[in-house]
């Protein structure tokens, strides 16, 4: 009888000891974030360290926290930009924000601080 219920006991601890799914690391959150800019707005701004983008107005990704407070640009994508010029209607929600400041953050030049016309909310 005490086979049966020391086998239901290791079982049982050996469950709990199954790691819970891991998080993703920062690489693949720039990975996802890159991902999102490939496919959102790649039409118009250029998203790598060279390279101007598609549409004047719009900057090239690698210079776009010189001219906007993070905390600004987060609200911004949450809720939909509004600048100077035509840009496409869009939402992204927390996660997908992260993920493309993550990327964001990952590819500037310069200090991004050093910039006085950054916009504020």
């Amino acid at each position: 009888m005490w086979k049966p219920l020391a086998l239901l006991a290791l079982v049982t601890s050996v469950g709990g000891c199954v790691a819970p799914a891991a998080r993703p690391g920062l690489a693949d959150i720039v990975a996802d974030g890159r991902a999102i800019a490939e496919t959102q707005c790649a039409g118009c701004h250029a998203l790598g360290a060279r390279g101007e983008s598609p549409v004047a107005q719009a900057p090239p990704f690698r210079t776009v926290l010189a001219h906007y407070r993070i905390e600004a640009l987060e609200s911004d994508l949450i809720e939909g930009i509004r600048v100077n010029h035509e840009m496409p209607a869009f939402r992204f929600d927390p996660e997908g924000t992260d993920s493309l400041i993550a990327y964001l953050k990952s590819i500037q030049t310069g200090d991004p601080d050093a910039s006085p016309d950054r916009r504020t909310p």
